[in-house]
């Protein structure tokens, strides 16, 4: 860790390297385990081009945790509707990985409170994010993040 501490931020082009690493172990350490359906090479094949886009537009939000220029975490967000049938706005955090080395220090918890402050600065009354059943650690700290169970989601494999 740098001697001033982890800074969380809104990301730049020059983090997109760092944000497509953090995605892709995510998705190696969560989806890769309790996913057969997705592809864990989503993040280096397509993560680029998505989050450079996202850079850019104000209903995303990309975030990242900051070593002294170091990437050790990410978040990515996003507002959408309202929409006749909910008519109103809701962010959807989408992903969130903090390095295994850097996890206890309650970048986590930062990233979230960042991504509230922007979805409410942007108008959106809910948020929501989802998590594996079988990945009760992210529960358990969306849940301290002030998350609670809303709807549950049944899949079976055909």
């Amino acid at each position: 860790m740098s001697e001033i501490g982890i800074v969380v931020r809104p990301a730049t082009a020059a983090d997109l390297d760092g944000v497509v690493a953090c995605s892709a172990a995510l998705f190696v350490e969560d989806a890769g385990t309790r996913d057969p359906a997705v592809n864990v090479n989503w993040p280096r094949e397509h993560g680029p081009a998505r989050f450079a886009e996202a850079l850019n537009d104000p209903d995303r939000l990309v975030m990242v945790a900051d070593d002294g220029g170091r990437i050790v975490g990410h978040l990515t967000g996003s507002l959408s509707g309202p929409t006749p049938m909910r008519p109103v706005t809701v962010a959807t955090l989408g992903s969130m990985y903090v390095q295994p080395a850097y996890r206890g220090q309650k970048i986590g918890s930062r990233l979230a409170a960042e991504f509230r402050t922007w979805a409410a600065g942007h108008g959106a009354q809910y948020a929501g994010v989802t998590a594996y059943a079988g990945n009760e650690a992210a529960i358990r700290f969306y849940q301290r993040n002030g998350f609670a169970m809303h709807s549950v989601v049944l899949e079976t494999v055909l």
